[in-house]
């Protein structure tokens, strides 16, 4: 059963929580697993290394973008604008970004001068710096915390931010802490296992329906 935004069952969020690497697994997706180590440990590590001034490569933004197109829907347009960006340049906007934190509004608005950077690729880029401040925009958690994914303005992912980080304090206040990163990927975990358990479900529904109809006949 997929995880109920209102849930507020704090051992459900983390189940839902440490299923998140084997979700990725499951998913077979060519890279994915090692493209998520880079971007959930590898990266928050090199951006932390860079304090004060914190700033994001082309290298690794390309990186962070084959990430979230794994993840997600795979949009190699994007890929190709932003692995084409000045390196001097993503690092002067990212370095800016960062520091306009904990300015939400502010540090996304630097981002996406970026060309094929959004406001959910920006946020991707905010939340390997600051779990606990910007969450990942992404479809599932969206579709979870305000019931739409169509939506990527910057005024969405505000009231998502908000959601998330309201949720996140609600479930801190029952044990350790639970970021608003920490709920998105246990929102994405739990519908990606609900798609997985449908997909897998699937064929034998229509195998069931076959002998239905032949012993029909």
């Amino acid at each position: 059963m997929e995880l109920d935004f209102e849930c507020t069952d704090l051992s459900i969020w983390k189940e839902a929580l440490s299923s998140y690497k084997s979700r990725i697994q499951s998913l077979n997706k060519p890279n994915l697993i090692s493209l998520d180590q880079f971007y959930t440990h590898e990266l928050p590590s090199l951006l932390r290394q860079r304090n004060p001034n914190p700033f994001i490569t082309t290298a690794e933004l390309s990186r962070l973008m084959q990430w979230k197109l794994t993840r997600g829907k795979w949009r190699p347009r994007l890929l190709d604008f932003v692995s084409s960006l000045d390196d001097s340049s993503v690092q002067s906007v990212s370095q800016k970004a960062f520091l306009s934190l904990p300015d939400i509004s502010k540090a996304i608005s630097e981002l996406t001068v970026l060309k094929g950077v959004g406001a959910a690729t920006a946020s991707a880029v905010l939340a390997a710096y600051a779990p606990e401040t910007a969450p990942f925009m992404s479809d599932e958690a969206m579709l979870a915390a305000l019931g739409s994914s169509k939506d990527y303005s910057l005024k969405q992912y505000l009231l998502f931010v908000e959601k998330l980080k309201s949720k996140s304090k609600e479930l801190s206040s029952m044990d350790d802490s639970f970021r608003p990163s920490d709920v998105e990927r246990a929102l994405w975990s739990s519908a990606v296992g609900v798609k997985l358990q449908s997909s897998q479900t699937a064929p034998d529904k229509k195998i069931k329906g076959s002998n239905k109809r032949k012993r029909k006949h």
